[in-house]
């Protein structure tokens, strides 16, 4: 089952997954910038391209018999996990845990939380209380949400189940929730807005002393709505209701938090004002692709590595330690799914970016690759733009006054991975 919000919403598809008693996963996926229109440039070309696609925010639901187990945000951070337990103390101890072995490569959250519940840092009640308010936050995300791409495959539950959550009754609470938030609007408009006091004096005259003490701990603006009630174990709603008269007064202002623009020109100012130069490996069994990729990358400053074998890309990344990889899907012996996968099963690359290269244009092909661990996505052919603006997204600009390139590969590859080092510091394996 799959389409577009734009012809069935989320209430519908749940409905008809708890009425089938389906197991598997759902995923959606926000529309971000319009797809499709690109002014590409020809690979290799000088100048960048206009246009950058973007995929959006995206959700997995994950389902047995028709009940839910456990949602969120297929980005794989670990921020709401650490806010949850900030309500029972320990979230400092999530610093100590590794994924548990049960987790899929799309769930990392719930495998942390396993990992804690093993250890008796948290007890069941409190991790179910924790999956309830993930699934709660997540669905009314998904409500909200109107257009977007969906696709539900049938496999086998996320286990073991902490809970279960029956849909009818979480459907009618929620939409529920999201109509009444509906007119907090335009003076609250997002979950994620942050709080700021803007006239404490006067704030402080109109309120209870312990309320207003209350209301300065996390009116700060730089907690979001949101978090606050993670804290507190409040829904979301309770929480925008509490400050809301204050808003209409203009006692408090309401904050968007930093952009990821800004977030990723804080990324690039502190890698170019570190020594070391961001390394990038390529693994693609296509000449063309891996040349250009090299040349472009390191022009602009970047120690890129080519690899055109899948088998021997695997031991040689080991060995290169990059901060970001790119991967083709379409590959002999081994394809980017595998490879991927693989990847993520190591601690060393559990937080790497890795970005899938592949031909086709297709929904579900992103949805593979969010499955596998993907952090993002680029269609071949792509421009020279494309390509260096995902690559500064998630390692920053690289380094044109950098160290020689090939002798900082040298010291990272052993001898007998049997690369060639060129003198230009351009790294390939023999073709398969």
């Amino acid at each position: 089952m799959q389409g577009k919000l734009s012809e069935i919403d989320i209430r519908s598809i749940l409905q008809l997954i708890e009425l089938g008693q389906r197991t598997g996963e759902l995923f959606v996926e926000a529309y971000g910038s319009p797809m499709g229109g690109a002014n590409e440039v020809t690979i290799g070309g000088s100048f960048r391209s206009r246009f950058a696609r973007s995929t959006g925010q995206s959700w997995f639901v994950f389902f047995a018999n028709g009940q839910i187990i456990y949602a969120g945000d297929s980005g794989g951070n670990l921020s709401r996990l650490r806010d949850y337990l900030r309500r029972y103390k320990v979230e400092k101890t999530l610093e100590l845990t590794s994924v548990s072995a049960i987790a899929t490569v799309n769930a990392p959250e719930y495998g942390h939380l396993w990992s804690l519940l093993e250890k008796h840092i948290l007890s069941p009640a409190q991790g179910r209380n924790i999956i309830r308010g993930m699934v709660h936050e997540t669905l009314f995300d998904l409500f909200s949400l109107h257009q977007g791409s969906f696709i539900f495959e049938l496999g086998s539950p996320l286990s073991p189940q902490l809970t279960t959550l029956e849909i009818a009754p979480l459907v009618a609470q929620i939409m529920k929730q999201v109509q009444e938030w509906k007119q907090l609007h335009p003076l609250i408009q997002s979950p994620d807005q942050c709080p700021l006091i803007a006239d404490a004096v006067q704030l402080r005259e109109n309120l209870k002393e312990t309320t207003f003490r209350a209301l300065e701990r996390w009116v700060d603006g730089k907690t979001s709505l949101r978090q606050v009630a993670r804290y507190l174990n409040r829904d979301i709603l309770t929480v925008a209701k509490a400050v809301y008269p204050y808003v209409q007064q203009g006692l408090v202002q309401m904050l968007y938090p930093v952009s990821e623009a800004i977030a990723s020109q804080n990324r690039e100012f502190m890698v170019v004002n570190s020594n070391r130069v961001p390394r990038i490996v390529c693994i693609d069994d296509g000449a063309t692709i891996r040349k250009a990729v090299e040349y472009i990358l390191s022009q602009h400053g970047y120690e890129a590595t080519a690899i055109s074998n899948p088998l021997k890309a695997l031991s040689l990344v080991f060995q290169l330690k990059p901060d970001l990889i790119l991967c083709d899907i379409a590959m002999p012996e081994l394809d980017g799914y595998e490879i991927c996968a693989m990847l993520r099963k190591s601690t060393a690359f559990r937080e790497t970016p890795i970005i899938m290269l592949t031909g086709k244009d297709g929904f579900i092909d992103r949805v593979k690759a969010r499955m596998v661990g993907a952090t993002d996505y680029l269609t071949k052919p792509f421009g020279e733009g494309e390509l260096l603006m995902l690559v500064e997204k998630y390692v920053g600009l690289g380094r044109p006054d950098r160290p020689n390139p090939d002798k900082l590969l040298a010291e990272a590859l052993e001898d007998e991975l049997e690369i060639d080092i060129d003198i230009a510091g351009s790294v390939s394996t023999p073709s398969s």
